[in-house]
């Protein structure tokens, strides 16, 4: 008998869904997923059933019955993959994606899918059959040129939100081509109908709030990153001669990251090294370099999410960046990635040593010519921004402060205290997966901030995942300052775990 299926029976009998003499009844007769047998048998209920999933996996359920899919939105991920890993977009948001999954622990679909849309991925589990029916229906609704696919227990509430409400009751679902509203924007994957959450999370979450005590308050040497390797602060010392331009290669194969350095080197660069994904935003904003050799893929962040954070950026944004990759290949993707990232060059693994060297020749000499005082004005107009966001909440004008807050990120994406103040007002407004994305990034930037890491555990509670919260609440005890706040931390930490 599998672990898993012994782990879910448990947390079933916890929750007195169901009888042991039920349980082992399901256990004995085996095959498929035991919650979503169980279910499909009518033995527990659906709710139930998410319930113990969601307390097994440490992230929220989502009743498929209960949602409303805007079908265009699975131009995102076709029908085949969408099948074969039993997994399907829920809601979709500028910048997030929320996934059904039969099995969350497939972390590398998750990876792909971010890896390809350039959005962050939030999975909730959903029962097997559930999940493949809907799946089925959903892309079947979509080839005939329908807008919508509508679960069999939608609530008004949810139809009201897309326009559906009358079509709904009227049995005509209008065709794909019909003019529809998005949904409001207002409306949270937070408290939607059909997102379900273990008890004791939603329990523990209720208790705790975000805090804005020190808002205004951070100093500025929460900006500056620390812990570079040693190779970021001395970069081939020998090699480079006076005013040598700065090239910043982000690779996680060291071999690939040895040869360019050697190749570069000789030719009179000043070669920095990165090998993953934090490290590499961290070198950027410490040494903001002249050019960057960006490998696709690397680990904790993807090397397209880096290069729209720097590329769409005020700061940063006139760095030439080189992208390569042993994955992606032709003519047309490369395209593809100069007008969505912003890359000026393209290069496929293997490359050739002639063909680096062209491209970093040509791609310093047609960037802009440097600027004197751009990074200081472009950092003095960020510094503005956040004063002025300060004011404005200061001031009872939340939503004022929060576009200050935003135009500051647009000029320097890597500016920390930005990220933390914005995730803070987000936050206080209910917003929590906005408030998740800037506190990650703030995280990302500064891991010893105590109150952006227990705000960030705080949001992960809130949100159903049990297992991000644990982990929060793990390195907020390691940070913390007196033995008071560690004795509260680790009350939270014993009523997850």
């Amino acid at each position: 008998m599998s672990q898993g299926k012994k782990q879910i029976g448990r947390i079933l009998l916890q929750q007195r869904a169901l009888t042991p003499d039920q349980l082992e009844k399901a256990l004995h007769e085996g095959g498929g997923r035991l919650a979503s047998r169980l279910a499909d048998a009518g033995t527990i209920s659906d709710i139930a059933a998410l319930k113990a999933l969601s307390e097994q996996q440490g992230i929220p359920g989502i009743d498929l019955g209960q949602i409303c899919l805007r079908l265009e939105d699975l131009e995102l991920l076709p029908r085949e993959i969408a099948e074969k890993h039993l997994i399907l977009p829920v809601l979709v948001r500028e910048d997030r994606l929320f996934i059904a999954m039969a099995n969350p622990r497939e972390r590398s679909v998750l990876d792909e899918l971010e890896f390809v849309t350039g959005k962050k991925a939030y999975p909730y589990v959903a029962l097997e059959t559930a999940l493949s029916k809907a799946i089925h229906e959903a892309y079947t609704k979509k080839a005939a040129g329908e807008a919508f696919y509508i679960g069999p227990h939608c609530p008004p509430e949810v139809l009201k939100k897309y326009g559906l409400e009358d079509a709904a009751q009227a049995g005509s679902i209008p065709p794909a081509a019909a003019s529809i509203p998005p949904p409001d924007e207002t409306f949270s994957p937070l408290t939607a109908p059909g997102v379900v959450v273990d008890d004791q999370v939603g329990r523990i979450s209720q208790g705790d709030e975000i805090e804005v005590g020190g808002f205004g308050e951070t100093s500025r040497d929460l900006s500056v990153m620390a812990q570079l390797p040693r190779e970021a602060e001395d970069p081939s010392p020998a090699l480079a001669p006076p005013g040598a331009k700065t090239v910043l290669v982000i690779d996680d194969e060291a071999d690939i990251r040895k040869m360019l350095k050697r190749l570069l080197g000789s030719n009179g660069y000043r070669v920095l090294e990165a090998d993953r994904g934090l490290l590499a935003l961290r070198m950027v904003k410490e040494q903001t370099p002249d050019l960057i050799v960006l490998d696709a893929m690397l680990p904790e962040v993807h090397g397209f999410d880096i290069a729209r954070r720097i590329k769409g950026s005020a700061r940063y944004g006139h760095i030439p960046i080189i992208m390569v990759s042993a994955v992606y290949r032709g003519w047309r993707y490369a395209e593809d990635l100069k007008q969505s990232c912003g890359v000026d060059f393209y290069l496929e693994k293997p490359f050739r040593i002639a063909d680096v060297l062209r491209a970093v020749e040509v791609a310093l000499a047609q960037s802009a010519p440097a600027r004197v005082g751009t990074r200081e004005k472009a950092a003095e107009e960020a510094e503005r921004h956040l004063e002025a966001g300060v004011r404005a909440y200061q001031a009872g004008q939340v939503e004022e402060a929060i576009e200050h807050l935003r135009e500051g990120i647009a000029i320097d994406p890597l500016a920390y205290r930005l990220h933390f103040h914005l995730g803070l007002l987000f936050g206080k407004q209910g917003q929590v997966y906005e408030a998740i994305g800037e506190l990650e990034t703030a995280v990302d930037i500064n891991a010893s901030h105590f109150p952006a890491v227990k705000n960030l555990a705080i949001l992960y509670q809130k949100a159903g995942f049990r297992n991000k919260a644990a982990e929060m609440w793990e390195r907020a005890l390691r940070l913390a300052t007196d033995e008071a706040t560690r004795m509260s931390i680790k009350e939270h930490l014993l009523n997850l775990l």
